[in-house]
């Protein structure tokens, strides 16, 4: 009987209920939307932000003093300490270790340049002075676990842009920057030849890319690691490491210092990829070593994600409001018109649990029919902002239907809330005699 009584109340006043559906369906539309755009947009910012390159540079801890002025390091290149490429593989084993994309050591070597090719001033037999940057480029490391991982300054610097190809690991290549091709006139398939300032030993290099960075590795020849170690005479030492990590926004908690957590502060801090946490880690795998973070990459994602994040959830909140409303509007208008059967109902010997108990499950029913229209729909559209804004649409999710049918059903109910009061608590006698 119970069910034959909502059943008729759906075909007798359709309009009133696809209404109530129509507002709902809407509602969670936008709510499902923002909702899947919401729980997606860390990692999406995060891939973004990777494009960006390293977010991590590791320096002897003798340098932890460096003389920077406005993010450009005026020490000599050749000061200071080292540390031990053979090293580098630990960086693999800490914690995070899947978040770690990718790392690259700089060697910087001031040499002597001259290029057989040149027509210009920088002709044989006519020494110029140039700063030779020593990396890896698709450099396969051996692991502790017997795996290969394969890294490279091509992904810790993507926004290096060449002209050409890299140069080959082990092999006598090497990129010329973009200014000192132009300006000595050499390009690819030239050779030129270096050497340190204290040794005179000349290494011919072919010319395989030209390098632009709008850095200062636009003056620079940029070349194997192997072979700026040859030249300076530091075998297996470097003396910068950008590291590439995949990290999660930092908040308030990530910036606190580590020193002043407690035992359950700290294991939080450290579970949680923050771009500090990873290089807390990192630092207790490479001894004698200074991490610091790029706040300008790390900084600018958080700022963003908690601008878009507060963004989502304003409009999340106002489709709420709006289809509460709205279903109170339409409760209300449902409740005006059948007072009649109301009355009839408690003359008959309904109690007001019992009218109340059957308009909550017409509202109910209608929650659910309408927060899963909404959730399809919802879904449609997120599809199509992730696309325009991410290029990669979010896939669906079995917590965002629960959630959104939990929101629908207490927007229905709290919307219709005033309205199924007063018909619970009408007196029929009034009404039935038409007063």
């Amino acid at each position: 009987m119970f069910a034959r009584l909502i059943a008729d109340s759906f075909t007798r006043r359709p309009r009133r209920k696809l209404l109530t559906v129509a507002a709902l369906s809407l509602g969670m539309a936008v709510v499902t939307a923002a909702l899947s755009v919401a729980l997606d947009v860390g990692d999406r910012l995060a891939a973004e932000f990777t494009s960006l390159g390293a977010n991590l540079v590791v320096t002897p801890q003798a340098d932890s003093l460096p003389l920077e002025i406005g993010g450009v390091d005026y020490r000599p290149v050749n000061s200071g300490a080292y540390l031990p490429e053979s090293d580098l593989p630990k960086i693999k084993s800490v914690f995070w270790h899947n978040n770690i994309i990718a790392f690259a050591p700089i060697l910087e070597v001031p040499v002597q340049a001259w290029s057989p090719a040149s027509k210009n001033s920088f002709s044989p037999g006519v020494v110029e002075n140039a700063t030779l940057l020593g990396t890896w480029s698709q450099h396969a490391l051996a692991l502790s676990d017997g795996k290969e991982f394969v890294t490279s300054a091509e992904k810790t610097n993507s926004w290096w842009s060449v002209e050409g190809r890299w140069f080959t690991e082990n092999a006598d290549e090497t990129l010329i920057g973009a200014n000192f091709a132009r300006k000595f006139a050499v390009k690819i398939g030239d050779s030129v030849n270096v050497a340190a300032a204290a040794k005179p030993a000349w290494k011919n290099l072919r010319v395989v890319g030209i390098i632009a960075t709008g850095g200062p590795e636009d003056d620079a020849i940029v070349g194997p690691l192997s072979i700026a170690q040859e030249l300076s005479g530091k075998p297996g030492l470097y003396r910068k490491l950008y590291v590439l990590a995949l990290t999660k926004p930092e908040d308030a908690f990530a910036h606190r210092d580590p020193k002043t957590m407690d035992q359950k502060d700290f294991e939080r801090w450290s579970c949680s990829p923050y771009v500090s946490s990873i290089a807390y880690s990192i630092q207790q795998v490479l001894p004698g070593s200074d991490v610091r973070v790029i706040r300008r990459i790390a900084d600018s994602e958080g700022q963003i994600l908690t601008r878009v994040r507060s963004l989502l959830w304003l409009v999340t909140l106002a489709a709420l409001l709006a289809a509460a409303l709205a279903v109170g509007a339409s409760s209300a208008a449902s409740v005006i018109e059948r007072r009649s059967e109301l009355a009839l109902m408690k003359a008959l010997g309904a109690g007001s649990g019992m009218v109340g108990f059957l308009l909550a499950a017409e509202q109910l029913l209608l929650a659910f029919v309408g927060g899963t229209l909404g959730y399809g729909f919802g879904y449609v559209l997120a599809r199509i902002v992730g696309t325009k804004i991410f290029g990669v649409p979010p896939l669906p999710s079995f917590l965002v239907l629960g959630v959104v049918l939990a929101l629908a059903t207490v927007v229905t109910l709290l919307g219709s809330a005033l309205p199924l009061r007063r018909a619970t608590h009408c007196e029929p006698a009034p009404i039935l005699r038409g007063e």
